[in-house]
């Protein structure tokens, strides 16, 4: 089976940061950048983000083109204890799009129009076969946090990065776009070529393919 083709979007400041160490990232880069990003949504059969991105930011992960589209993207959390919480705009917008949240346990009570599904969320993999085959998911956008990202590239499945940079600098204390790889040695760097840099509004877009 063709596993569903992984873009990974980072929205970043030029270190590589997404949020400082208290935590604030709303906005760390330009209304420009946000409005190509939800273009790389209206791209995609689904929007995945680890459980650390909805608890800290809330975000509700629909494509807000204009127009509309005509089919919102699966919305998609790795949440290995299922903490989505109820009053999110995820679980509280679930009925009109839908949300699947992976996690390792037995799911709890599910929350209405939310599908819970018994599947470690770090066997990405699996992840991507799933929405694969129960939701014909043949695209995905990966959105957030650093653990997500770096995981996805430890199991060398992103095909294609975004990277949108913005010209500041958080410094070590920030958190990072990407969390550890556990790397011991320059060759096994996951690589990509650079397919384009363009300037978007005040910030910088880099495109990459995999090498």
């Amino acid at each position: 089976m063709i596993r569903p083709r992984v873009t990974l979007k980072l929205a970043t400041s030029l270190d590589g940061r997404i949020a400082t160490a208290s935590g604030e990232s709303k906005w760390i880069t330009s209304a420009e950048a946000r409005a190509e990003g939800h273009k790389l949504r209206s791209q995609h059969d689904a929007v995945l983000v680890g459980i650390a991105t909805v608890l800290a930011d809330d975000p509700l992960l629909t494509d807000r083109t204009d127009p509309p589209p005509p089919k919102q993207p699966l919305r998609v959390v790795l949440d290995s204890s299922f903490r989505l919480p109820p009053t999110s705009r995820l679980a509280q917008t679930a009925q009109a799009h839908p949300v699947v949240v992976f996690g390792a346990m037995t799911p709890p009570p599910p929350l209405p129009h939310v599908r819970s599904v018994e599947l470690d969320p770090a066997r990405v993999e699996a992840v991507l076969d799933y929405l694969k085959q129960a939701h014909a998911v043949a695209s995905v956008l990966i959105e957030g946090g650093g653990r997500v990202a770096a995981s996805f590239l430890r199991a060398g499945l992103v095909d294609r990065i975004e990277w949108f940079r913005a010209s500041i600098v958080l410094g070590a204390e920030g958190a990072p776009g990407i969390g550890a790889l556990l790397l011991q040695a320059l060759q096994d760097a996951p690589r990509f070529e650079r397919l384009a840099v363009r300037p978007i509004g005040p910030d910088l877009w880099e495109s990459y393919g995999k090498a």
